[in-house]
């Protein structure tokens, strides 16, 4: 009988998990959905400003690393060169706390848009990929510009470039979800750190440089409001 009540409270509280988890879930959702009506970013430079159409419905609070390897040059020397795509985790606030929404890391463009060609690559491209419905987005650099340069949009010196991104490639995540599925631009902006090393380097050293930037998601429809 000892057992039986046992197995019983276990699954209950395996329900009362799964529930809390659905619960979070859902208002994380509900939160992303939202952000349409709430997502504002800095006034940019013409220069990685997002063509007229396409609205800000989500942004993403990057903390993350750039690779970089020390190669020679021409001239005998070393240079530190960025030859790894940014890594990063992405956050917004949900109820006072940080919630991981989206991963950005390098992949092989699966679902192409025909909107750019993308470069062929056998490393892939730039990529973001929903937490919370796996969808995914595929970017490559229109144009940037150097941190300091705008105190609005990009006002730390020595940082990372501030960029606008455009999709090559975006693809529903399994079950249909399309937090990213319809994303045509995003804005990296206030980027902090991430700059090429100021360090000497032997040729095939690698390191990786910490920054943090907002990502600010673009889409050319407006999404639904939902509120759960």
């Amino acid at each position: 009988m000892k057992s039986i009540l046992s197995q019983q409270s276990k699954n209950t509280a395996r329900v009362r998990n799964l529930f809390a988890a659905a619960l979070v879930l859902a208002c994380a959702f509900g939160t992303v959905t939202q952000a349409a009506a709430q997502v504002t970013p800095p006034p940019v430079p013409d220069t990685i400003a997002v063509p007229a159409g396409n609205f800000a419905y989500l942004v993403g609070h990057a903390f993350g690393s750039q690779g970089y390897t020390c190669l020679p040059t021409s001239a005998g020397g070393t240079v530190w060169n960025p030859t790894a795509r940014p890594e990063a985790t992405l956050f917004t606030d949900l109820f006072g706390q940080q919630f991981q929404i989206i991963t950005h890391f390098q992949s092989i463009n699966e679902k192409p848009n025909g909107n750019v060609t993308p470069p062929v690559s056998l490393s892939g491209n730039a990529t973001w990929q929903s937490s919370l419905d796996s969808s995914r987005v595929w970017m490559v650099k229109k144009n940037g510009i150097d941190a300091g340069s705008d105190a609005a949009s990009c006002p730390n010196t020595g940082s990372i470039q501030c960029l606008l991104l455009q999709s090559v490639g975006n693809l529903k995540g399994p079950t249909g979800g399309n937090l990213l599925a319809k994303t045509t631009f995003i804005q990296r902006l206030n980027t902090r750190g991430g700059a090429v090393p100021a360090t000497s380097c032997a040729v095939g050293q690698t390191q990786l440089v910490p920054y943090t930037a907002d990502y600010f998601f673009y889409r050319a429809d407006k999404p639904p409001i939902h509120v759960f």
